[in-house]
């Protein structure tokens, strides 16, 4: 029977043992994933059969795969000094490499042969001549990039049989033993029939069951059966079967050894007769030595069945399966890009034919024409499409398709390179003519636009672009000197992202001209016309027009006039932004001239009568700027006067004459220099006057200090008194500013002057600190601010606040101490806390922190280790400072006391195995406060030197460097401090090789067995997994067989001995380590004949006990 076990991983120490007709398979270890096991269990011998996969890599490549075997090794139990061998077909994707291993790691003997059947593309291993030495199991490994396939299976070695002395082995026995009772009668040919399928050593056996008791004689004509059977024909290998794909070849084949080469050989299929000379190279029938093969080409499904081979009055049958490859494309298509005019190619290849592979392109069919060329290759697997003269209309999406499966790809067309046939060329010309570029490209399907120095042209009146055919023009009309440059003809054609270019250089040459007729400087009033005028030898040339050196563009009032070769510049209205020297440029030329304007004195009498209605107003000590604007050409002479008399400059005084105004400042002024001021202007063309008033004021002194009652939580009423000084003009009201304390941004809070000395203040934040300020207005201004009121805080009125509350330790470590209180019971909120401290040996207390504690818990860090500390807290709040609260007792900076307790979550175990000869670690990690004494024991009693132990304040070490048996016991880490203590124990066991058991007795309670008793080896009965292996020893033979494994007692009945034959027994200790000496016992055992009549015809009965494979 077939079982099969699917496991997704196999962690280390995994034990499988199966039932009594398999072998035990021991122990083994795997870190990589096994994806898939197979253990196969044959009837009539003990095998093994079992298939792994370890995978490195879960991502396999399309078209590859990992090893497969096709055809699989099988156990095979043969007797010592014949020959086993193991064949293996595999496939893969890379191919595998094979090779072969025993699983007890034991290397193949040299004798052994491992080679490739490349007829039959099988991997064999041959041994020959087998030994009980050989008994193991065989790996084949198949190797490849992406994983390893083993396949185990077993070789189970028999003993080899002497031959038997009949009468040797007759013994008279006391009493005859009890008959068995037989089965029923059955003829000597029915009797030879089964003892032909039955092992040799269970042939006495049988034929007592059945009551034949000549057995030498059944021996004997058994053996010459099977000689006839020989001569005539011998399979030595017979038709195996096969699984395979479509469109492979395949090979039944089998191996005999034939008395008549001549005899009649048929291969059939589903029981019919195969017609080889008829089947057109579909089948064909081989022969090389006694090797018989059956060849099927191009396998398909219809192939599938039974084949069968029958020779003389043998007939050998084996399957074929044929396995339909699911359909798949091989490969990608790969997009594909070429120029116009060539051919492009698509190609893509199929696991299998199929009939319905089509081509598309944009999602329509193509069918094969002039335009696409479409193939399958010989095999019908590869599919090829080919686009003719490819053109831009043919770039897109081309898609392959088979069924339900589409590969897709892009085409790309390039187009073909534009080319120049014929240049631009390099153009010089004269100033104002016309100027021609041209070239000739090798297509006319293009695109241009022409560039001068890299800026885009545009076509307009100065640019004319024509493009006819592969001829291309660019005009130049009126060609300025600005013209000159890089010229440069871009073309460009649809689907080609290139730029083709021609550059040529234009150069324009100036046109030079000379003056005939030249200016002559021109004097006018104010509003009268005027005109300069040039007259030069060229109508072509043109000029330009410049005034104080800059050119006349824009210049209101002028008229700029041409008429051939006369240049004219014509004022309608000549006004003081006219006056200026004049240049007249142009090519090769270029004329001067100056205009001038002469007016008297004026003064706008709108300017006049305002100065006589508002008098000139300014402050004490600020600077008074008179200004008189006029208009005169010439500049007139300035002339100032107060009360009549002329005003000379001087360090407070000074006088200026702009191009249209006069200027008197007066600095520092004071009251003395209020009075009548008069300005008089002249200048060759007249007179002007103008009159005003100056007068100097005053701001109004300070007012007194404002005084702030009837404070709430958002307003205050602020008072206090008129200025002494009121600066020469009464005051007309008072501004009220304030600020928040420690701001220095003060903010008016009223938008008009006050009247009166009392004003209320609203809107004001609660619990802000305010100041007040107040200034006196008058004519000349706000005067100065008066002194800033006491600060005031906006609230209602507050109480301070009462005692603290729940004062206490929360937390102590070596260097701090942490508090918590609750607020005060009594009194208004406080703002904060004033926490105070002194140490045990001083009187005087200090302040924990420079600022009140907004909260209600700190921790005053920095503290000596152990150093007693006093501590007291105030409440403190805008009203005051509360009284305060000390704490009942001193505190000492020291974590809070604890019994010693251990840290589990570490490294900490109960139970340990260390193997002797290595180190023992045990790190405990815990706590308490003072931290506690460590104490060491073993059983009990405290170590005794060898070990090494580190000791810190929560952790502690026990190391011993290299362990012995006598190490094992149970550790108790003690910890112990004044508050308390703590245990824990820590089971060690060191284990090592077992000691061998003593004391072998060896007795017979049964007949035909032997009883094994022995005194315990110490080690297994310590260790509840050691156990003990029984050995038996033919002593004609040096090999050992395991009678027993795993016995728990110091006891065990040996059976299946051979009568007559002498035994060696040996008892082994075993444990997780490893094995102890053995136990042998001195002297052979020897097995007694048993003797018993049978009936009255005297015959002596040889019972022999069949043995346990």
């Amino acid at each position: 029977m077939t079982t099969i076990h699917h496991e997704q991983m196999l962690q280390e120490h995994v034990s499988m043992e199966f039932s009594s007709s398999t072998t035990h398979v021991q122990t083994f270890s795997q870190t990589t994933r096994i994806v898939g096991e197979e253990v196969v269990t044959r009837k009539s011998s003990s095998t093994v059969e079992f298939f792994s996969l370890v995978t490195r890599s879960t991502d396999i490549p399309a078209g590859e795969s990992v090893p497969e075997f096709v055809e699989k090794p099988h156990p095979v139990t043969a007797p010592e000094g014949d020959k086993a061998v193991f064949r293996a077909r595999v496939q893969g994707n890379p191919k595998p490499n094979i090779s072969w291993k025993r699983e007890s790691g034991i290397p193949i003997k040299e004798s052994a042969k491992m080679f490739y059947d490349s007829i039959n593309k099988e991997h064999v291993l041959k041994l020959e001549p087998l030994t009980s030495d050989d008994s193991d199991n065989y790996k084949c490994i198949a190797s490849n990039d992406h994983a390893d396939a083993i396949y185990t299976v077993s070789l189970l070695v028999t003993e080899g049989h002497e031959k038997m002395d009949f009468k040797k082995m007759l013994k008279k026995r006391g009493l005859p033993a009890p008959k068995k009772k037989q089965k029923k009668g059955i003829g000597e040919k029915e009797m030879l029939e089964i003892l032909s399928k039955v092992p040799k050593k269970d042939f006495e056996k049988v034929c007592m069951e059945y009551g034949f008791t000549d057995f030498r004689g059944l021996l004997k004509k058994l053996k010459e059966m099977k000689k006839v059977e020989v001569e005539t024909i011998r399979i030595l290998k017979p038709l195996e079967d096969i699984e395979t794909k479509i469109d492979t070849t395949v090979v039944f084949d089998c191996i005999m050894e034939l008395k008549d080469p001549n005899v009649k050989m048929i291969w059939m299929k589903d029981n019919e007769p195969l017609r080889i000379q008829y089947s057109l190279g579909k089948y064909d029938v081989k022969q090389i030595g006694t090797k018989y093969m059956l060849v099927i080409t191009n396998v398909n499904m219809n192939d599938a069945g039974t084949y069968s081979l029958s020779v003389g009055d043998k007939k050998m049958r084996a399957e074929l399966t044929v396995l339909d490859e699911p359909l798949k494309f091989l490969g990608e298509m790969t997009p594909v890009k070429v120029t116009e005019r060539q051919t492009a190619v698509f190609e893509i290849r199929l696991s299998k034919k199929v009939p319905n592979f089509v081509w598309k392109f944009n999602g329509k069919e193509l069918k094969r024409d002039e335009k696409y060329e479409i193939t399958v290759s010989e095999d019908g697997l590869t599919h090829t499409l080919k686009i003719k003269d490819a053109r831009l209309s043919d770039a897109g999406e081309f898609s392959a398709e088979a069924g339900d499966l589409v590969q897709k790809a892009q085409l790309t067309i390039d187009r073909i390179p534009i080319k120049f046939v014929r240049t631009l060329k390099n153009v010089r010309v004269k100033e104002r003519s016309r100027a021609c570029l041209e070239c000739e490209l090798t297509s006319k399907d293009v695109t241009l636009y022409w560039k001068k120095d890299g800026r885009l042209l545009e076509r307009s009146t100065k640019y004319s672009m024509s493009h006819e055919g592969k001829r291309a023009e660019l005009v130049i009309e009126d060609a300025q000197l600005s013209d000159s440059g890089e010229y440069t003809v871009v073309a460009m054609q649809d689907g080609d992202p290139t730029e083709y270019y021609s550059t040529a250089v234009v150069t324009v040459e100036e046109r030079l001209a000379t003056v005939k007729s030249g200016m002559s400087d021109v004097h006018a009033a104010t509003g009268s016309p005027a005109e300069l005028c040039v007259v030069l030898n060229d109508e072509k040339v043109e000029g330009v027009w410049l005034k104080d050196g800059k050119e006349i563009t824009d210049l209101p009032g002028v008229q700029i006039v041409k008429q051939g070769a006369v240049h004219k510049l014509i004022f309608p209205n000549m006004g003081p932004e006219h006056e200026g020297k004049y240049t007249f440029r142009a090519k090769g030329a270029e004329s001067e001239a100056s205009v001038f304007i002469a007016d008297p004195p004026t003064i706008d009498p709108s300017v006049l009568e305002a100065l006589a209605a508002h008098p000139v107003t300014v402050k004490v000590g600020h600077t008074a700027n008179i200004k008189v604007p006029f208009r005169a050409k010439p500049l007139p002479k300035v002339t100032w006067y107060k009360d009549g008399m002329e005003v000379t400059e001087e360090e407070r005084v000074s006088m200026e004459r702009g191009e249209d105004q006069a200027l008197l400042t007066i600095s520092n002024c004071v009251r003395e220099d209020s009075g009548l001021v008069l300005l008089k202007l002249k200048n060759d063309y007249g007179t002007a006057t103008a009159t005003l008033h100056l007068s100097v004021l005053e701001p109004p002194g300070l007012a007194s200090q404002p005084q702030v009652t009837d404070v709430t939580k958002d307003s205050m009423t602020i008072t206090w008194n008129a200025p002494t000084q009121d600066g020469g003009a009464p005051v007309l009201g008072y501004i009220v500013e304030r600020r928040k304390k420690g701001s220095s941004l003060w903010v008016p809070v009223n938008k008009e002057p006050i009247q009166g000395t009392k004003c209320t203040v609203d809107g004001l934040l609660e619990d802000t600190e305010y100041e007040f300020r107040v200034i006196a207005v008058n004519k000349a201004g706000p005067g100065q601010p008066s002194m800033a009121s006491n600060s005031v805080v906006a609230k209602d009125p507050v109480k301070p606040p009462g005692l603290v509350q729940g004062l206490h330790v929360s937390d102590s470590s070596n260097s701090s101490i942490s508090l918590a209180w609750r607020e005060p019971a009594e009194g208004d909120p406080p703002s904060g806390y004033i926490l105070e401290m002194r140490a045990e040996d001083t009187k005087e207390w200090s302040k924990c922190t420079k600022i009140p504690i907004s909260g209600t818990c700190y921790t005053v860090g920095g503290l000596t280790e152990r150093q007693k500390y006093f501590f007291r807290i105030r409440a403190v709040n805008e009203a005051g400072v509360g009284e305060p609260v000390e704490l009942d007792e001193g505190v000492r900076a020291m974590p809070p006391p604890a019994a010693p307790k251990f840290d589990l979550s570490a490294r900490l175990k109960s139970h340990m195995v260390v193997r002797a000869g290595t180190a023992l670690c045990i790190h405990a990690a815990f706590s308490g406060s003072p931290p506690p004494n460590v104490i060491w024991q073993k059983d009990g009693i405290p170590t005794k030197g060898r070990e090494t132990i580190t000791k810190g304040k929560n952790h502690s070490q026990f190391l011993i460097n290299s362990t012995k048996r006598s190490d094992s016991g149970v550790y108790r880490i003690l910890l112990q401090n004044e508050f308390g203590e703590a245990s824990y124990d820590i089971h060690v066991r060191v284990a090592d090789f077992p000691r061998p058991p003593t004391n072998l007795q060896l007795f017979e309670e049964v007949p035909n067995t032997v009883t094994l008793t022995w005194n315990h080896s110490p080690d297994v009965q310590e260790d509840s997994e050691a156990h003990y292996v029984i050995m038996k020893r033919d002593a004609s033979s040096p090999t050992w067989f395991t009678a027993a494994e795993r016995v728990f007692s110091n006891k065990y009945t040996v059976t299946g001995l051979l009568p007559g034959r002498k035994y060696y027994f040996r008892v082994v200790a075993r444990n997780e380590i490893g094995d102890s000496d053995p136990l042998d016992s001195k002297d052979t055992w020897l097995i007694v004949k048993d003797k018993s009549e049978s009936g009255s015809s005297g015959v002596w009965v040889i019972s022999l006990m069949a043995g346990m494979t």
